[in-house]
């Protein structure tokens, strides 16, 4: 990491980017990346314990995010889901506790952030059990259909989805699995999962027939007023649906 390489770089990077921030060495500027992503999944893992915690007080962390986010300073919005996704939130973190373990200081916040967004694609399954379950339909034989699979709203990427361990932990229990994605048309094989589905047509006549629905991706693409519309039981991990919206049963997890 010499004068003249970072010299290069900032040639090179000046040409499409307006704000060149340089550091003193390639360990540095890989720390900085490592931290803006520790700091995202810290505070991803707060606003999802958060979320578990005020459901069994019957307060909706969505609301409480909504109105938390109008404070003009000192708060930054972190929205709660099924799990984290991507190539960069959920490894980076485990990059640097593995590192700050080998320098004799391990890092509890990381460690402990990564084994709570672990804990939400579990969530999510849990939720879609519950619902079925008040009308006494048992998850063993149960058809759920699955919107969208790619790991954040509007991209077609599938790194790191939660999408996959809801998917394994659905057919776990003996669910039988679909998904609509309009920007994953087939299910790739990831580096834990394969889960060998292809993207159905969202259709009234579908929504109709499953048990439940499960929404992980909010694409802008989905018709979410034909689900409001004809699906029996909606499980939204998005906040993509309001409950009056639903005409059948409607649960955010």
């Amino acid at each position: 990491y010499c004068s003249d390489s970072l010299a290069l770089a900032e040639t090179m990077y000046s040409q499409v980017i307006k704000t060149i921030v340089p550091v003193n060495s390639m360990k540095t500027a890989e720390a900085v990346k490592i931290t803006e992503n520790v700091f995202r999944a810290v505070n991803i893992a707060l606003v999802n314990e958060y979320k578990m915690i005020l459901e069994q007080m019957g307060i909706d962390i969505h609301e409480v995010v909504d109105a938390a986010a109008t404070k003009p300073f000192g708060f930054s919005r972190f929205d709660p889901g099924p799990g984290l996704g991507g190539h960069c939130i959920p490894v980076d973190p485990w990059y640097f506790a593995w590192a700050a373990n080998r320098a004799g200081h391990p890092s509890r916040f990381v460690e402990l952030a990564g084994e709570i967004n672990a804990q939400m694609p579990k969530h999510a399954v849990n939720a879609v059990v519950s619902i079925l379950a008040e009308d006494r339909v048992d998850i063993q034989g149960a058809s759920v259909l699955i919107l969208g699979v790619a790991y954040k709203k509007n991209v077609g990427d599938v790194r790191e989805t939660p999408a996959a361990p809801i998917v394994e932990d659905l057919r776990g229990q003996g669910a039988t699995v679909m998904y609509h994605d309009p920007l994953v048309p087939e299910f790739p094989k990831m580096r834990r999962f394969d889960v060998g589905l292809s993207s159905v047509p969202l259709t009234e006549t579908l929504l109709r027939q499953v048990d439940a629905v499960l929404i992980v991706a909010d694409h802008d693409l989905i018709d979410f007023d034909l689900v409001a519309e004809h699906a029996s039981r909606v499980v939204d991990t998005r906040c993509a649906l309001s409950p009056g919206d639903v005409k059948g049963t409607y649960r955010r997890a």
